[in-house]
């Protein structure tokens, strides 16, 4: 019985130990409209004269030196699609979405589209 105790005891200061340790990355996403006056490494993408500026899979303009979350521009052209995407089947064609964006394979790049 002592033995019992000991090895319940010890295996309930593992367990809480190892679930208190545990982390959790949530991504949460800024909505259209946001403004945010700073970007870690941004991809700038010129799309029909317009420079948009990709960072984490958010879409921005810059507006007064701050940038404000937009949608990603439909026919962009990218060369990568961001990861997290997944592959999707619509009336028997291949595309790919990340967070409800559609993307089209054309030639060596994908493209932002509707369907």
């Amino acid at each position: 019985m002592k033995h019992l105790k000991i090895f319940l005891i010890t295996t309930i200061a593992f367990l809480t130990f190892n679930i208190s340790s545990a982390q959790v990355t949530l991504k949460i996403y800024p909505k259209k409209g946001v403004v945010v006056t700073k970007l870690s490494k941004p991809k700038i993408v010129v799309h029909k004269k317009v420079n948009y500026y990709c960072a984490d899979g958010v879409w921005y303009n810059k507006v007064k030196g701050r940038y404000v979350v937009v949608g990603v521009p439909l026919g962009v052209s990218l060369k990568r699609l961001p990861r997290g995407y997944k592959v999707v089947k619509i009336q028997g064609k291949t595309y790919y979405k990340y967070r409800g964006v559609i993307y089209k394979k054309y030639r060596r790049n994908y493209v932002v589209v509707t369907v």
